[in-house]
């Protein structure tokens, strides 16, 4: 599963290190230099390594650009799968696939978008988790504006404040 990240080409526009794998392996950097913050090191490190991979499965060039669609539904899936074969531990398990399924949030969520899942991402995994993990995975590039993605994390982290307070009854 991890070798197919070599082959899986992405959009330079938004991916300019080059292949799945490139990119990982920056954002495996990333959640190294910041795994003191995270509840759960060994999970953040796992779901870093794993985060993306769906993208080969899901990897398509469209229109000249490469998309990868629902990767994050199809990688937990996968990620669940890669890591049977290396534990029983359910809740482990389950905590790394939370993150990789829903890494992708901070983008939809900051984007107001219809594949926003607060609900979901709040039963599912913690919120903060997940925004540790998507400030890895935006500045494991090589062409990144640490301080507005640092501002998108706080709006992420800020619009799902607001989600709970407006939906407690």
């Amino acid at each position: 599963m991890l070798y197919n990240l070599k082959k899986t080409e992405q959009s330079p526009e938004h991916h300019p290190e080059g292949n799945v794998w490139n990119h990982t392996l920056l954002v495996v950097d990333e959640a190294a230099e910041r795994k003191a913050e995270s509840k759960n090191a060994d999970v953040l490190m796992m779901a870093a390594l794993l985060h993306d991979i769906g993208k080969p499965v899901t990897t398509r060039l469209r229109k000249g650009k490469y998309t990868a669609y629902g990767h994050d539904k199809e990688g937990a899936k996968l990620c669940r799968d890669f890591l049977k074969c290396f534990t029983a531990d359910q809740a482990y398990m389950k905590e790394v696939t939370g993150l990789v399924r829903y890494h992708m949030q901070i983008l939809f969520v900051v984007k107001d978008s219809p594949f926003a899942d607060i609900q979901g991402m709040k039963e599912n995994t913690d919120v903060n988790e997940v925004a540790l993990l998507g400030l890895c995975d935006r500045l494991g590039r090589t062409k990144d504006n640490k301080d507005k993605e640092r501002e998108n994390i706080q709006l992420f982290l800020n619009k799902c404040s607001i989600y709970k307070l407006e939906n407690v009854p």
